[in-house]
């Protein structure tokens, strides 16, 4: 069995969900898990946040858009004026239960109920379509077997025991669909895997189901050398192990999430990332493989912030760095790259949602700077320390760029650099015209 996870680009107009059915129906039992119409999330969320603000008028403008949107998809999907009609019946159904919301009060929580909204229908109209072209298909609904612990992370076990449960009710189907990115919480509310979670519910799926590959399929050839919408003349990587492309995905390569690779990993499934508008291209498969070259690829992320923490009882002391990561423990605040002097240590942090506290704690241990606008630019590569490298490339790639930390050693693939946002993609094009020139 396969998992195929199609993205917002993927099903965003008729004409893309038409191209998706000869991609699935082809014999092979298979789980298709699809995000919400491009844009769909975010026109949610703005819709929310009028009801949240109170501004009813604008909650209903935004409401009557989105439903005319939807409207014309299903004018333009659908070859049958009885299937449009049932289309038009599941449009008002949902945007009906979403105008629910404005005359009365509106929380935090029942936004999540909307956000779902993207995916619930993505799904059933696509589901609608099977139908029409009478191939065999069966939707799961995703709120019925995906859930989250009361710290935000999948409950396994429940989802691969209620998900085995529903796929008996379809011992004879070979194409099930279900929701990506959407899931009940600890308390059964609806939640949700954060942004970009529909790659994560795949790759869940997968390792519930011991699935033979799990396949991402987006608008791009898989992992790409450098980030294409800032570098001109990116290539794709056709292969990447597991680490490699964890380490890429969490430092800002958007064509993955970065919490996917985890469950595949875990059951040894690769994952190969496809292109819907060019389904015969091999895009990158994530695999064990791991096959050492000078640099394969290069990632960043946005929205960091460093931290510095200086203090003379650092020096010859231990147990300062303990009490330094139970702050950022208690405040559930990961890090992202650390590095220590005699008598200082500077870290990145990705969420500055609990940092006033974080801050207010640490200068209980010495001085405490901070620096917002910050970008990390993470190099894949061979980086064990018993070949030569290539990292004096690197910086003398970015010589004539301001370096604010570097994190080197703790993995035999990746190096890590901290840079103002500001300098990211003069940085990014310099990397690739030094590490990358005699490459296509």
């Amino acid at each position: 069995m396969k998992i195929m996870k199609f993205g917002g680009t993927s099903v965003g107009t008729a004409e893309r969900m038409r191209a998706i059915v000869p991609l699935i129906n082809t014999g092979e039992k298979v789980i298709v898990v699809l995000s919400a119409m491009s844009g769909t999330t975010n026109a949610l969320i703005e819709i929310s946040s009028a009801l949240y603000a109170g501004n009813i008028k604008e909650a209903g403008s935004k409401i009557e858009s989105l439903r005319a949107k939807y409207l014309d998809v299903v004018n333009n999907l659908y070859t049958h004026e009885e299937t449009r009609q049932t289309g038009r019946e599941i449009i008002d159904n949902h945007f009906n239960y979403i105008s629910g919301f404005i005359n009365g009060s509106f929380t935090r929580t029942q936004e999540k109920a909307i956000v779902a909204q993207g995916e619930l229908l993505s799904t059933t109209l696509f589901h609608l379509l099977l139908q029409e072209q009478n191939i065999n298909s069966a939707l799961i609904p995703a709120l019925n077997f995906m859930r989250i612990d009361k710290y935000g992370e999948p409950d396994i076990y429940y989802i691969t025991e209620n998900l085995k449960r529903e796929l008996e009710n379809y011992p004879d189907t070979n194409i099930i669909i279900t929701q990506g990115f959407i899931c009940r919480n600890a308390f059964g509310e609806i939640d949700n895997l954060k942004r970009g979670g529909s790659d994560y519910t795949a790759s869940l799926i997968g390792a519930a189901l011991d699935a033979s590959e799990i396949q991402i399929w987006t608008d791009i050839n898989g992992f790409h050398n450098n980030d294409p919408r800032y570098v001109e003349n990116t290539f794709p990587v056709r292969e990447l192990s597991f680490d490699e492309a964890a380490e890429l995905a969490y430092f800002g390569a958007k064509v993955l999430h970065p919490s996917t690779v985890n469950p595949a990993r875990d059951k040894n499934i690769p994952v190969r990332l496809k292109n819907t508008m060019e389904p015969d291209d091999p895009g990158t498969l994530i695999s064990r493989k791991q096959t050492f070259q000078d640099y394969k690829a290069i990632a960043a992320k946005d929205g960091i912030t460093a931290i510095r923490i200086k203090s003379d009882r650092m020096l010859m002391a231990y147990g300062f760095l303990r009490k330094v990561f139970e702050i950022f423990e208690v405040y559930r605040t990961p890090i992202d790259m650390i590095t220590t002097s005699e008598v200082s240590v500077a870290l990145t942090i990705d969420n500055p949602e609990n940092l006033p506290d974080i801050l207010k704690e640490l200068q209980n241990l010495g001085t405490v700077e901070i620096e917002e606008n910050q970008s990390i630019i993470c190099i894949v590569g061979d980086f064990r320390p018993e070949t030569t490298g290539s990292a004096p490339e690197i910086f003398e790639a970015l010589n004539t760029l301001p370096i604010k930390m570097i994190a080197y050693g703790g993995s035999p693939y990746n190096l890590s650099l901290l840079v103002d946002t500001k300098n990211k993609v003069q940085a990014l094009r310099l990397l690739n015209k030094h590490l990358f020139k005699e490459q296509k």
